[in-house]
């Protein structure tokens, strides 16, 4: 008696060869129609993302960022955070208050509800006070840059404390592209504008920026700045936990990355946000307190 693989051989001697080579085509034929069907139903947004760089360009995603920046005419918020410098890591809470294009104002507390630092930041000076060892400064930007070797003024650190784009500078020649997901908005020089510049008093910033935007909400996720004259030093921000503040998105989740002369990591994490409600910017230096120079 014939075992069963033998009954299968004979079985398979009586079906003509272009049959199995006939099936094998159309098996092959639907294996490929299946492997494009779950490519392109596997990636429906990977187009619907491409299509705004693809129809519109970089202006109009330039366009949606700023119709979906953080509008607001004051802004407070109570903030944790971490502070990374030269290797040495220190937590600390804080209050911010911001007052748009005008003044930052920050309270440092080491965990304690004490306060131990406090700044107050304009368009042209910079001033804090040091309840630690009861120092105080008033002068401009130049002693910050100094420390940091940078060229930060008011603008950037606003934008960048807001998740914002940058408000006194051009718009630049934008080039747009997909990366990871993400819109990216790149360009090779951006000039602050003239009617921000204080005459004599700041020299004319050019920038190379980069902007990552989720193409969902048209928000900022990570954005980072360079100087043209010195390409060694940047300033990164990533935001991350966008909430809802009213209707519209904030950020709860930001590290700031500066890489200079002197190296500084922080992470914020922000909660009990307000936007346009009454603030008060109290900034009094104590009787015997010494001036730094």
């Amino acid at each position: 008696m014939n075992n069963s693989s033998d009954c299968f051989m004979h079985f398979s001697d009586r079906i003509p060869q272009k049959y199995f080579q006939t099936n094998l085509t159309i098996v092959s034929f639907c294996f490929f129609i299946l492997t494009i069907t779950l490519f392109y139903s596997c990636n429906p947004q990977k187009r619907l993302i491409k299509a705004p760089i693809r129809e519109e360009g970089a202006d109009y995603l330039f366009g949606k960022l700023k119709a979906n920046e953080l509008n607001y005419h004051g802004f407070t918020a109570k903030f944790s955070a971490e502070y990374t410098n030269q290797g040495k890591k220190t937590s600390f809470n804080g209050q911010i208050r911001i007052r748009k294009d005008s003044l930052i104002w920050l309270s440092f507390s080491p965990g304690l509800g004490i306060e131990v630092f406090r700044i107050m930041i304009t368009q042209d000076s910079v001033m804090f006070i040091n309840r630690m060892n009861n120092t105080y400064f008033i002068g401009d930007y130049a002693y910050v840059n100094k420390f940091l070797n940078t060229n930060i003024d008011y603008d950037i650190l606003q934008s960048f404390l807001t998740g914002n784009d940058l408000s006194f500078y051009e718009k630049g020649k934008f080039r747009a592209s997909l990366d990871k997901g993400q819109y990216k908005l790149a360009t090779a020089g951006r000039m602050k504008l003239k009617i921000a510049v204080r005459s004599g008093q700041e020299p004319q910033n050019v920038l190379i920026q980069n902007i990552w935007i989720d193409p969902g909400n048209f928000k900022i996720t990570q954005a980072n700045v360079k100087e043209i004259r010195r390409p060694g030093m940047q300033l990164e921000a990533c935001y991350s936990e966008f909430e809802k503040i009213g209707e519209q998105l904030f950020p709860k989740e930001m590290t700031f990355d500066i890489s200079a002369d002197n190296d500084l990591y922080v992470k914020v994490s922000f909660l009990k946000i307000n936007i346009n409600q009454p603030m008060t910017f109290p900034f009094r230096v104590p009787k015997g307190y010494r001036k730094v120079e």
